[in-house]
């Protein structure tokens, strides 16, 4: 490498520095979070807000550096923000929920901290990843600092217990995935992921391991009970039901429709010929697999979802067969995947009719643009933390070469479009602020390989999983008998 690339590599980390710092969002005089975007030629919106699941990346960078008061005061403050009461009001935020998103709000010489619960968000649906998010986060702080004590106070073991509450509750649905509607995560516009959606079955799994290890208090043992009933179902269902390779595939193109009782082998009815098995069979690499973009009553999403796959690598929800395999895919299927910036949030993207109906003629959600397939920078600290796990590092280097060529002269754009991601979002603020911490802490990740424990488990024993999908093959009735 020539000096003067090493002098332009040093510069751009540096611009991304000082970007991130214009970015940290002060209450009272401390600080508490990062804006969204820092972009100051185009009106605010709600972009001056600081929103839970994009201070995730902030806030392990500011961890790694050794500033962790400020992912202390984020969790303390937005603790306090979770209501702690059930309402009567339908209208009103479910008890142990975390807001999407909080404001800093001035009244009378006085400050405050508003938040937003979905109340203000596009279509008002709620956000049901940010408590799992706020979860993930606080053990990440206290396996960073070894500051336990936070997480041992009795607010702080409520708060818990009260999230747990809330996605451990009975429901309409008989299986341990977590049912929410569309537009519950990242993917925060309709595109047909309601019912179990990947990405927040992964967040799922990694909170309740997260909330397994943080709570110790006498009166949680049933909260703990529950947890260790659900997270080896969980894991052996996303492993077996989710999971997509050449094999897999071959079964369901075999599958029997209108199966009843015990012994049938298509649980979910899937029709065989509602899958696009000659787009799948010139795609899948012999040696690839993936984890379907949801599972329903006679619905396999084949989609690939970033977010999701890369997660469950982190997070061990995905085995050590499954991670390779999904990085063999990436690899494989490196132009449409990652293409000319990283990285695609889907793929394929609707389009044509379909895009017309799942999304509602979305103006925003166009074939390959924001979440319909569209290139989002942030997903990079994921790809790297991936990368890293499997010993892929190579993956991660390619992309982070890609985004440093382009990410400083454009200006740090929330995401890309187009097939390949060549087009600046139409929509994008610049100065986003997770575009900028996903590309630091993506070189930090492999920097430092060190630092993967704050987002990463051990893998959960074999044998419970086997057990686990023994008991879910040989009864009907596994999933009413959780907790």
């Amino acid at each position: 490498m020539q000096l003067n690339e090493l002098v332009t590599i040093k510069s751009v980390d540096q611009e991304a520095w000082e970007a991130l710092e214009k970015s940290i969002l002060y209450y009272q005089g401390r600080p508490v979070g990062t804006v969204a975007a820092y972009d100051v030629s185009v009106e605010a919106l709600n972009y001056d807000q600081c929103f839970i699941r994009d201070f995730v990346s902030s806030a392990l960078l500011f961890l790694i550096k050794g500033r962790a008061e400020i992912v202390r005061n984020f969790l303390e403050e937005t603790l306090k923000l979770q209501p702690k009461e059930r309402e009567l009001d339908a209208y009103k935020p479910g008890r142990g929920l975390i807001p999407a998103s909080f404001k800093v709000v001035s009244h009378k010489g006085e400050e405050y901290l508003e938040a937003d619960f979905g109340e203000h968000a596009i279509a008002r649906v709620t956000p049901v990843d940010s408590c799992l998010w706020w979860m993930i986060l606080l053990r990440a702080y206290v396996i960073s600092t070894k500051d336990f004590s936070l997480a041992y106070q009795p607010e702080f073991q409520k708060g818990i217990r009260l999230i747990m509450e809330l996605c451990l509750a009975t429901r309409f649905d008989m299986y341990p995935t977590l049912l929410v509607p569309d537009g519950a995560c990242m993917i925060d516009r309709r595109l047909g992921i309601y019912g179990h959606p990947l990405e927040i079955q992964t967040l799922f799994y990694a909170a309740l391991r997260a909330a397994r290890e943080l709570l110790i208090c006498k009166g949680n043992q049933d909260i703990v009970e529950a947890i260790d009933n659900r997270l080896p179902l969980l894991c052996a269902h996303i492993r077996q039901h989710y999971w997509i390779d050449i094999n897999r595939l071959n079964a369901i193109y075999r599958f029997k429709g209108e199966e009843y009782g015990k012994t049938a082998v298509n649980l979910f009815n899937v029709y065989a010929d509602s899958l696009p098995y000659y787009e799948l069979d010139k795609w899948l690499p012999k040696k690839g697999g993936y984890l379907a973009g949801n599972v329903g009553p006679s619905q396999l999403d084949t989609r690939f979802f970033s977010v999701g796959n890369l997660m469950a690598i982190v997070s061990d929800l995905a085995s050590v067969e499954q991670s390779q395999a999904i990085m063999n895919l990436i690899e494989k299927r490196w132009d449409d995947l990652v293409g000319d910036m990283p990285m695609k949030i889907c793929f394929p993207a609707l389009e044509n009719d379909e895009y017309r109906t799942v999304t509602g003629c979305d103006p925003k959600n166009i074939p390959w643009s924001y979440h319909n397939g569209g290139s989002w920078p942030v997903l990079m600290w994921m790809l790297a933390a991936a990368a890293v796990k499997t010993n892929r590092t190579n993956l991660a280097q390619m992309a982070i070469e890609i985004a440093e060529a382009r990410l400083s002269d454009d200006e740090w754009p929330e995401y890309y479009d187009g097939k390949k991601g060549r087009l600046m979002g139409k929509q994008a603020r610049k100065f986003q602020t997770w575009t900028i911490t996903g590309f630091l802490l993506a070189k930090e990740l492999m920097a430092n390989p060190s630092y993967l424990p704050l987002v990463s488990f051990d893998e959960l024993p074999p044998e419970v999983v086997s057990r686990a999908c023994e008991f879910e093959i040989n009864s009907v009735d596994t999933y009413t008998s959780r907790a």
